[in-house]
């Protein structure tokens, strides 16, 4: 498969009061056309800064101070903000987690999607809106035209969401990532927002980088998951392969943790603790001190990727210790 994305070794600090603390530790990961790569975790565990490093648009004190981002053989850690523009909304769209907040409220809904065709294309007054018309129907929105005069806050949530999914396509990208791009809708517009995005994957030919703590989205969507924990990958592999064989602690409390309707008796597991603060010092492996599982080792070092099938990679010093058959059923069962 063609590589559209890949980051090796991606370093992100924030500059604070209590120095430069890195939010983003050493993460690599790819993406391939036409492949939804789902990234999981907690709250704060460094998915969205992630996201925001591919795109460029960190913080004023948020920098990418380690490793490569290349996009189609592109490095883009290495290009200024004028030419980060150049990609943004054009080659890699983005879909914000709160259109409420992402959209303008003050211009029009057909304003807000001609925009990135003013900066990425040369057509003519009457071809934008055609174009604009025609995204705003290819993403189910009913009567476009009257959509188009509309201002953000006389849509509703789901309408909303697909007027950005609208924009995030103007240009046909190659690259989409959307940061929980389903967050406050209800399950039906979620369902309807989901199966639109893999739709249009499948008939644009892009990649999907997907932003979620929702393990009922990545079951449905995902190709391939990531999973991280306080700025690290602990565990990647297949979605199948995650699900049904999931190797790090980690990922089996996350799992645990999702509610299932089919079994009466099943008990919610929560995972014990929570996420280290990035200026919290901690030596080894950062979730042993969460983990039901934690050794004297796992106090002291830090554990490397251990590799579980061709696919499958998951950062534990269990694989190390044990066979992983062994303690496959036991965490939070």
């Amino acid at each position: 498969m063609e590589t559209l994305l890949d980051v090796n070794n991606l370093v992100t600090s924030f500059r604070t009061a209590d120095g430069k603390l890195p939010a983003v530790r050493g993460v690599s990961f790819s993406v391939n056309k036409g492949e939804t790569l789902c990234i999981v975790g907690e709250s704060g565990c460094g998915k969205s800064i992630t996201t925001l490093s591919v795109m460029g648009l960190l913080p004023d004190n948020g920098e990418i101070t380690e490793g490569s981002i290349y996009f189609q053989g592109e490095e883009l850690t290495k290009k200024s903000d004028d030419q980060m523009r150049k990609h943004r909304g054009n080659d890699i769209s983005m879909i914000f987690q709160e259109p409420m907040t992402a959209l303008n409220p003050v211009f029009t809904v057909g304003y807000q999607i001609k925009e990135p065709l003013n900066l990425h294309t040369k057509l003519g007054k009457k071809e934008k809106k055609i174009r604009a018309i025609e995204l705003l129907s290819q993403v189910g929105l009913s009567n476009p035209e009257k959509v188009l005069k509309k201002y953000p806050h006389e849509l509703s949530g789901g309408m909303r969401q697909r007027v950005m999914i609208a924009i995030a396509l103007a240009c046909n990208p190659s690259l989409l990532i959307a940061d929980e791009p389903t967050t406050a809708l209800d399950v039906t517009i979620q369902a309807q927002i989901l199966d639109l995005m893999d739709d249009l994957k499948d008939d644009l030919g892009m990649g999907v980088m997907m932003v979620t703590h929702d393990m009922g989205v990545v079951a449905e969507v995902a190709d391939r998951v990531m999973v991280m924990y306080a700025g690290h990958v602990v565990e990647t592999g297949k979605v199948e392969e995650i699900f049904e064989r999931p190797q790090h602690p980690y990922t089996k409390g996350l799992l645990a943790s999702v509610p299932n309707v089919d079994d009466e008796g099943h008990r919610l597991e929560a995972i014990p603790g929570s996420l280290p603060n990035l200026n919290e010092k901690i030596t080894g492996c950062r979730f042993h001190p969460r983990c039901p599982f934690a050794m004297d080792k796992c106090k002291v070092d830090a554990p490397p990727h251990f590799r579980i099938s061709d696919k499958h990679q998951s950062k534990c010093w269990l694989h190390e210790e044990v066979d992983s058959h062994e303690y496959q059923h036991k965490a939070y069962s």
